[in-house]
């Protein structure tokens, strides 16, 4: 048995203990003590703020640039449609069954395994392994509280189960809390300046609206009305009606000027929940990129998150594992998506030049 295949059959067993230690997001302090434990016994000097668990692969050398292996190890919690127990893991032939197997167990357990690998012998850059929490719900006590404490980082390889292909590109996300406003008045009398008139007039615009910089990869940004809220009875003109929507920017916007975009053009009240989701995109000429393509990898432009969303730096993201199967019911990964992910990560960024 070869370094890789070594490695390969290690990661499984840590996804077997780690589908066995409940990590609900915000819930992760066993996992994060077993993810410390681990890097120790390999040689490393684990670090830890909150739940999330880091660690330097060496010194670190100014000189050099700084890649970061990033995947979360929290959970969405077990759905009752489960027909397995969700923290014992299972097994059907190549099958391992269990929550957090595909997201983001596998590609947590095949990226530690490539940091363990790609720290025996000297790379071109400084290499830092991140196991951060609170993903599953964009927490504030993941990623954001870590990255103050690596200092620079040039490129970051964020471990999702895409399938072995390259997501150059994330949207981002903005929830927007709209409220139109009228004037009371009495029905039958026509009184009034009817809010709900007021507010299919910007639902049209946002349903109909284009903004002028499409994606390549991501195309153009979404724009959804999703809830509606109005009026109190039948015979009063309501004064207020209240809607949200779900906005999806490509990297061309800022969640900012996507939101300046949209004051501009609406007369509704805007409240954006938050503007910290934002969207990412790397270059097609950037080495990480170009070496993908060398090794027949795809490349693809990603419509849901991950922690890219906090990182104002290049990132791409990869894994092992289907996308599909996350957050469902009897969650799943096939042992070969493990073994060939490590390999892959391994052929990808060995004496990468970034």
């Amino acid at each position: 048995m070869n370094k890789i295949e070594q490695l390969s059959e290690q990661a499984i067993e840590l996804l077997k203990k780690l589908i066995s230690t409940r990590s609900y997001s915000g819930e992760e302090d066993e996992t994060a003590m077993l993810l410390s434990n681990v890097l120790e016994e390999f040689g490393f000097t684990p670090k830890r703020k909150g739940n999330n668990v880091w660690a330097w692969s060496g010194k670190t050398d100014s000189e050099k640039p700084t890649l970061m292996l990033n995947s979360h190890h929290d959970t969405v919690k077990a759905s009752s449609k489960w027909t397995k127990d969700p923290f014992t893991p299972t097994f059907d032939n190549n099958q391992m069954f269990g929550l957090g197997s595909n997201d983001a167990g596998g590609p947590l357990v095949s990226l530690l395994a490539a940091f363990i690998y790609l720290s025996q012998q000297e790379q071109p850059y400084n290499l830092v392994f991140l196991a951060s929490a609170e993903e599953e719900t964009s927490g504030k006590n993941g990623v954001p509280i870590v990255l103050p404490e690596l200092g620079k980082i040039d490129l970051a390889i964020v471990g999702e189960p895409t399938s072995m292909e390259l997501a150059i590109a994330e949207r981002g996300l903005i929830v927007l809390d709209c409220v139109a406003h009228g004037e009371s008045g009495h029905a039958a009398r026509n009184e009034g300046e009817n809010a709900l008139y007021k507010a299919m007039d910007d639902i049209h615009w946002f349903r109909t609206f284009h903004f002028e910089k499409g994606s390549e990869v991501l195309g153009e940004i979404n724009m959804t009305v999703t809830m509606i809220e109005g009026g109190s009875q039948h015979n009063v003109v309501p004064d207020e009606c209240r809607f949200v929507v779900d906005v999806r920017p490509n990297e061309f916007y800022s969640n900012e000027e996507v939101i300046d975009i949209i004051r501009n053009h609406v007369d509704c009240e805007i409240t954006p929940r938050s503007t910290n989701l934002n969207a990412s995109g790397i270059s097609t000429e950037h080495p990480v990129v170009r070496k993908g393509e060398k090794l027949g990898i795809k490349a693809y432009g990603s419509k849901t998150m991950s922690d890219q969303v906090h990182m104002p730096f290049n990132s791409v993201k990869i894994g092992p594992g289907n996308t599909r199967r996350s957050h469902t019911a009897d969650e799943f990964i096939y042992l070969d998506e493990i073994r060939e992910g490590i390999k892959t990560y391994i052929e990808l960024l060995d004496n990468l030049q970034i």
